[in-house]
């Protein structure tokens, strides 16, 4: 597993500002608190990817798919990934959360975030086995959750947030952790105000209660306050990976000793071939895909891939960052808004198309002069999106980049429209972008470089995700517990 650590040291162990000569953590000064000897911890599930900087793009050419990946050269910073892909039992346990806390006063939030199992229906196929089965029942647990939309993982991505920042602060002492036996009894405002743990509205709200017989944080002066973004306890958002961190991840580049960098690589592991090469595990497949046609699975004992559909999110080796599945299984979603022309338009660092910037909405002010904020179905900080922060479709002005050229993406999408109607746009500001390739896809598509598209409220039987979070500070920090 490729976790990061360096020799040297950045954390901040100073008692004195360097720049004035005033004490920090001084009872008798300003109270101007500094946090001292801090240390990055990974979040729950998830491995430290180091950034650098390396060539985005195809790394393959198969001549009826469009060139929509050309080759340019980015860097990325360091960042968070998922080990495997989000699991039905990582799924269930968010819906049985929802149903617990909503079920009983908005039980349309709860259906909402139910994956589509219709997506194992097929006309000339008995899969209705999978339709009652593959989300629900325990054999199943294991396997990556399909029948997702983009915007129903970006909900679990808030979700998750909130209740890993929301145990942070219960295993530092700071809240108590929540009773849910009460909440049948309660309305929905309670419900949101005592069960649901918001970490924006955590921040922005003035509203803290500290816990009787809580170990309470408190400033120089002894007061009791709010945990907050310098005491370092909560993490990030979590989030689906852009596809730049999701390609870099997939390909796990790394300089050696030597400070030689492997290049050209075609899959995630090493050498351009799909069957393990190494003597003890010699023939055994390194992915989950589709070998030609008919063949889902080669034939019985060796040759034998285990998976007619999906297969554990710990199936095969993973990748020299330690990731698993990060070609075949399903296709994941990544963050960014499609284009066929993004390399032509492309930042060289983080690259990403896809902002939305969103400000939270006030209501008012109290009678203190501090802000009032909306909150929405979830209890969450209602945002909105600011005339001039959508800058999904920037500089954009190029009418190729937004018809569908694809017969492939058509298919998917089950679009009837006619394929010599080239004219018709079929990409929009809603148009997602999924990798990796799948237990329904050739050999072709495990190349990470490969890129495809869909609609961001639409789903599939071979689509699922895993999340990534921005790594806050550098790899020097990370805690090695």
């Amino acid at each position: 597993m490729a976790v990061l650590f360096a020799a040297g040291c950045a954390q901040n162990d100073e008692k004195v500002s360097r720049v004035t000569g005033w004490k920090y953590n001084d009872k008798k000064g300003t109270g101007f608190i500094v946090k001292n000897g801090y240390q990055l911890s990974t979040p729950p599930g998830m491995v430290a990817i180091e950034g650098g900087t390396y060539t985005i793009g195809e790394k393959g050419e198969f001549v009826t798919e469009e060139r929509n990946n050309r080759r340019r050269r980015i860097t990325v910073s360091s960042f968070f990934m998922d080990q495997y892909e989000i699991r039905n039992i990582d799924w269930r346990e968010y819906t049985n959360w929802l149903k617990v806390v909503f079920g009983n006063v908005a039980p349309d939030l709860v259906k909402k975030a139910q994956p589509n199992e219709k997506v194992w229906r097929e006309e000339l196929a008995y899969n209705e086995p999978y339709l009652q089965n593959y989300f629900k029942h325990p054999a199943f647990d294991q396997y990556p959750i399909v029948g997702i939309t983009w915007e129903q993982a970006m909900d679990y991505c808030a979700w998750r947030t909130d209740r890993v920042n929301e145990m942070a602060l219960v295993n530092a002492g700071i809240i108590a952790a929540p009773d849910f036996t009460m909440v049948e009894t309660l309305n929905k405002d309670s419900i949101a105000s005592m069960f649901v743990f918001n970490t924006q509205k955590y921040l922005l709200q003035d509203n803290y209660q500290p816990e009787t017989g809580r170990k309470d944080l408190t400033d120089l002066f002894g007061y009791s306050r709010k945990a907050d973004i310098s005491d370092g306890i909560l993490f990030p958002e979590f989030r689906l990976p852009t596809e730049a961190e999701w390609e870099f991840a997939a390909f796990a580049l790394s300089a050696d000793d030597e400070g030689i960098v492997p290049d050209g690589k075609i899959y995630p592991w090493k050498g351009s071939h799909v069957r393990n090469i190494k003597k003890k595990t010699l023939g055994m497949m390194q992915a989950n895909y589709v070998r030609g046609r008919g063949d889902m699975m080669g034939t019985s004992g060796k040759l034998n891939d285990k998976a007619t559909i999906t297969a554990p999110v710990d199936a095969y080796y993973p990748n020299d960052f330690g990731l698993y599945n990060m070609a075949g299984n399903v296709n994941e979603w990544v963050l960014d808004v499609y284009r066929s022309t993004s390399y032509e338009e492309v930042a060289e660092y983080n690259s990403f198309r896809g902002n939305m910037y969103l400000t939270p909405i006030e209501l008012g002010v109290d009678s203190v002069g501090k802000p009032i904020y909306k909150v929405d179905e979830y209890g969450r900080i209602a945002t909105e999106v600011k005339e001039g922060d959508d800058v999904r479709n920037y500089r954009d002005g190029d009418k190729e980049s937004q018809i569908d050229f694809s017969l492939d993406a058509r298919r998917s999408r089950r679009d009837t429209t006619d394929l010599t109607d080239i004219l018709r746009p079929t990409i929009n500001d809603r148009t997602r972008i999924y990798k990796g390739g799948s237990w329904k896809d050739r050999a072709y598509w495990l190349n990470p470089t490969t890129r495809r598209y869909l609609q961001q409220d639409d789903c599939t039987s071979d689509i699922g995700f895993r999340c990534a979070m921005s790594m806050i500070g550098t790899a020097e920090n990370l805690s090695k517990r």
